[in-house]
């Protein structure tokens, strides 16, 4: 017993003891928020003041040194998310992550963006005043690389911290125009389609734009098999799986003086994007004498894409526009380095890249171009068969101008200013949202947009000599589509098909139109909004689109034969408002019936690879709404049977199927059948892919209401198991009101930090959850008498 006791002793010695060394290993790593540091560069002290969330906010004499502490306290909090982002476009994940993300990295490098990155910073111009912050932005950046603790992802990973530079923001920005990779997803599925099935199955799609007539060929291709599913599934999945976001959509409102109680401009924004930890956006209020703002920042983006300060306010949403063309190549017969270029035969370029991989030999390996772009078969899984296709991309094609742009946004001092910079952003096409203290409303859909004519249909691959030339016509930024202090005196977007430009459509990969509805019945029905019932509104889990659906869908079930509970659901369903709490019973039963009901329609033809890609498309949201309300569309045979089903004879046997799925995963009783159970979110970090870390780097899992094409726009994807964890949604939710501007609120999904040591890692998820709001404070006095701690920066050379 004695030695039992001194061993037991021992044990608790070396325990204590490891849990001090993992203590003062933990304290180490840990953001500082108060003391004092020296900064090189700097010419003046600056004072950064962390409120109660973590919020810095950062008081200089000038711009320079106030950017100089920008980049130093963002490194500080999210460094390891600059170091993801940064590495994505310059193909350098293999290099932390090893072989599996070689696919990827070529995929990135084919694309282009660090060649142009690397072009577009040596024609930059050293002495403009965009380029000068953002070196001032990166020095404290690099300073903190020099002098900061290193963040514990670089330890578990085994890479070493390297300095920052004017590419790395190029290349940052450069993802998020890819991230959104519609075209690359709905294209070549459409083409897939096309090719194999004909003309019948694809006239009962909502592939246009507008009403035009159907323009494709009515007669399957050769070679049809050479696209599989889409372009980009082994890319997207490796990019989810690294929790590294992904950007969707989002709603912005904007709310005349007319429509406010107050009689000032409300601003609404919560841009859609896949959930990570840490989330996309790094707060921070930056004040000098001569500029002022309260920001969201891209990690290692100067510049704030959604901010304002007590003059304006800006946000966005995604454009969607088609801002991509592929197109099947025709190689030489005999010589195959030869491809037909318009009449004649022009030389392939081959372009030879090398991969550095972890734990592994560097991989050396070389891709195609032609005149349009890089060739990607080879490059991605899904290009196979000896037709090449090759990828024209505006933001390789076009001049970047992107730092000029957001430099632009956020030093603006009005209206006309604003919209001045907003020509300068070629992509990703964006909505940008605009209201003001003197009572203007706009929103501008910012993108370099070209002729398209009515004879082209862009969503399929075009055949050689045909389709859009590789010389565009570009429009000029004044025929976009954009709207100010409309009579409606407000002005939304919800991802949805915009107006014309020139009385025509312009293509795109738009949402359909279910959160624009609601946004719009909501906003008609009052003219009294403020801060409170607008921060509601932003929370609204209510669709009137699918209350149609459903109805659609009820009115064609056969109830024959159903026993005394499922015959109680349909009654609830027909009684269903289309909202999405987490004790509804209805959205869980509407979900699971509506997938089995899509996979009856559409699984057949496509079989399930196809189907599955179908699904990662907007295009099949868009489809949902039409093809149940289509009872005579070829879709709803089955052609595996030997009879011609009917759209009562999909939709009963999925209701009973769902009904089946549903007591077994759920239980026997459906009262038991809540959203809650299915519906839940976690913030999930690349670390926390390893189970015995998870708990340590990601947040969550919560039950979470809301649901796909809400307002709370929840999106998960559909699964075999009904199981709906949910990958996307508001990346923020913000309300300005410039009647009380220093009241504004917003909320962030999880925490200002990235740092798993910080106290501010997850400290707003429950509210975030919750709907719960926190102030964007911006008064110096109330900041600085509420603050939880100082960090002063001196120059370096200060005594």
């Amino acid at each position: 017993m004695k030695i039992l006791k001194r061993l037991g002793k021992g044990l608790l010695l070396i325990f204590g003891l490891l849990a001090v060394v993992l203590g003062l290993f933990a304290w180490q790593l840990t953001p500082d928020y108060d003391g004092e540091k020296t900064l090189k560069h700097l010419t003046e002290n600056v004072q950064v003041y962390y409120d109660t969330f973590g919020i810095p906010h950062i008081y200089g004499e000038n711009e320079m040194d106030a950017f100089r502490a920008l980049g130093y306290v963002h490194a500080q909090d999210r460094l390891w998310q600059m170091e993801l982002l940064r590495r994505i476009a310059s193909g350098r994940l293999a290099e932390v992550f090893g072989e599996e993300l070689v696919k990827t990295d070529k995929f990135f490098l084919a694309l282009g963006v660090d060649d142009v990155s690397v072009k577009t910073v040596s024609e930059l111009n050293q002495n403009e005043i965009p380029v000068q912050l953002s070196q001032a932005y990166l020095d404290g950046v690099n300073e903190f690389i020099a002098e900061g603790a290193t963040p514990i992802e670089f330890y578990l990973t085994g890479i070493d911290k390297e300095p920052f530079e004017l590419k790395d923001i190029y290349n940052t920005m450069g993802y998020m125009a890819f991230s959104f990779a519609m075209a690359h997803k709905t294209d070549p599925l459409l083409t897939q389609i096309k090719d194999r099935l004909g003309y019948e199955y694809i006239r009962d799609l909502p592939i246009n734009s507008d009403s035009t007539s159907l323009r494709i060929q009515s007669t399957p291709l050769a070679a049809a098999d050479s696209v599989k599913r889409n372009v980009v599934d082994g890319v997207m999945a490796s990019l989810e799986k690294l929790s590294i976001p992904l950007f969707e959509g989002s709603n912005s409102w904007v709310l005349s003086p007319e429509k406010t109680k107050n009689g000032k401009v409300i601003f609404a924004n919560d841009p859609h994007i896949g959930f990570s930890q840490p989330s996309v956006w790094y707060e921070a209020h930056v004040s000098t004498p001569a500029y002022e703002k309260y920001g969201y920042h891209l990690a290692g983006v100067p510049f704030p894409l959604l901010g304002h300060d007590r003059t304006l306010a800006y946000g966005m949403t995604m454009f969607e526009n088609d801002d991509i063309d592929f197109y099947y190549e025709e190689s030489h017969a005999t010589d195959y380095l030869k491809y037909r270029k318009g009449s004649s035969w022009g030389n392939y370029e081959t372009v030879h890249k090398t991969i550095k991989v972890k734990d592994a030999e560097d991989v050396q390996f070389s891709y195609k171009k032609t005149h349009r772009g890089p060739i990607l078969n080879g490059l991605a899984d899904q290009i196979a068969g000896d037709r090449p296709v090759s990828m024209w991309w505006v933001y390789t094609e076009a001049k970047n101008k992107v730092l000029n742009a957001l430099y632009g946004m956020s030093h603006a001092r009005d209206r006309t200013e604003f919209e001045n910079s907003l020509k300068d952003i070629h992509a990703p096409g964006l909505n940008i949202m605009y209201g003001d203290v003197e009572g203007n409303v706009a929103w501008w859909a910012s993108a370099k947009l070209y002729h398209i004519p009515d004879s082209v249909n862009t969503k399929f691959i075009y055949e050689p000599n045909q389709g859009l030339p590789t010389q565009k016509q570009y429009l000029d930024f004044s025929n976009n589509p954009h709207a100010i202090n409309p009579e409606s005196r407000y002005v939304y977007s919800a991802n949805n098909q915009p107006d014309s430009i020139g009385g025509r459509l312009y293509p795109g990969y738009y949402l359909p139109e279910n959160r624009a509805r609601r946004i719009v019945q909501l906003l008609d029905a009052k003219n009294d909004w403020d801060m409170q019932s607008v921060s509601k509104m932003i929370n609204d889990v209510t669709s009137p689109v699918n209350i149609e659906i459903v109805r659609n869908l009820l009115d064609k079930i056969d109830t024959e034969g159903l026993n005394a509970e499922q015959l109680e659901i349909v009654g609830k369903l027909k009684d269903w408002k289309g909202d999405y709490p987490l004790d509804s019973i209805e959205a869980t039963v509407y979900h699971r019936w509506l997938y089995l009901v899509l996979r009856n329609i559409f699984q057949d033809e496509l079989g399930k690879a196809l189907f599955d890609a179908m699904q990662n498309t907007h295009f099949l949201k868009r489809t949902i709404a039409p093809i149940i309300a289509n009872e005579q569309s070829i879709w709803w045979d089955n052609i595996s049977t030997e009879v011609r089903e009917t759209p009562s004879d999909i939709i009963t046997s999925a209701f009973r199927q769902a009904w089946l799925a549903l007591s077994v995963s759920l239980g026997q009783d459906s009262s038991k059948w809540e959203w809650h159970r299915v519906h839940t979110l976690e913030h999930a970090h690349p670390i926390g892919q390893l189970e015995s870390l998870r708990p340590y780097f990601n947040v969550g899992p919560f039950p979470v209401n809301g649901s796909r094409e809400v307002i709370n726009n929840m999106y998960f994807p559909y699964t075999e198991d009904g199981v709906y964890k949910v990958s996307s949604g508001p990346s923020t939710r913000r309300v300005i009101d410039f009647s009380d501007v220093e009241n504004s609120i917003s909320i962030l999904p999880t925490g200002q930090s990235g740092n798993p040591f910080s106290p501010h890692y997850k400290d707003q998820a429950e509210m975030y959850i919750k709907g719960e709001f926190r102030k964007m404070m911006m008064n110096k006095e109330e900041i600085v008498k509420t603050s939880e701690s100082l960090l002063i920066f001196e120059p370096a050379d200060m005594d």
